[in-house]
Parts: C-alpha cells; structure tokens; sequence
C-alpha cells in the first residue's frame, strides 16, 4: 500500500514541477519516468532548457514555489546555483534539472537513461 501511495505522490510532484517549468517558458520540457528501472535513483527526472542564465534561475525559483505551494515540500538538496549552467533541485523521489542549451547537449541525460520511459512535454501555445 505505502509503495502505491509513494509513487503517486512523485507522479503529482513531478506534474506541479513541469507546471513550475512552464510559467517561466522553459523549453524542450521531457519527463523520464525510471520507476521500472533497477537500481534507478528516483521515480522521476524531469529536464528542461533555458535559453538564458537569468531564466535558468527563474525556472529553478517558479519550480521551487510552485512544489512548496501545492504540495508543501522544498528541495532536499539543491545544486549548480552559483555556475548557473545546469540546476539540480533533489527531492528525492524526483530530480528537476534545468540546463542551459549547450550544457543540456553536452550532458545528455535522456541518453544515459535511454530504457527510461520519455514524455515530451508540449510546449504550451502562445496566446495571439
């Protein structure tokens, strides 16, 4: 029962962490699911680009606030703020990381984790 109740709170945090992601546009948003994955560090990574440092730490910030507001959690541990190329937000069960486009390339997380199951987030249409 508990491993159920677990998994369907990473399933809502990883939700509320792409809505953080795309209140400040975040691009190329991808969610890979690792929980069928032996020896997997979290249920989820959630990944996405900024095109700039300034909005690398905007999407790191709206991510933050939007978790502690709907789900009253911060993160476990946080990394990259100072560089400002790649944020890591730890908690726990899902790991947010937040790249700026070239570091996102050179790193490649989907394709280190390739047997995960990938959703691609739909970019959200602009309002005309």
């Amino acid at each position: 029962m508990k491993s159920t109740l677990i998994r369907q709170d990473s399933d809502r945090l990883a939700e509320v962490v792409v809505r953080g992601m795309q209140e400040k546009k975040a691009a190329d948003i991808v969610v890979l699911d690792l929980k069928e994955l032996k020896n997997a560090v979290a249920d989820y990574f959630v990944i996405c680009s900024a095109s700039s440092d300034t909005q690398l730490d905007a999407i790191a910030r709206s991510v933050e606030e939007e978790v502690e507001k709907l789900t009253g959690q911060s993160p476990w541990q946080t990394e990259g703020r100072m560089q400002r190329e790649w944020v890591l937000l730890d908690y726990v069960d899902v790991v947010v990381h937040i790249f700026l486009r070239d570091r996102r390339q050179f790193y490649a997380l989907e394709e280190l984790w390739g047997d995960a199951n990938i959703k691609y987030v739909e970019e959200a249409a602009s309002a005309v």
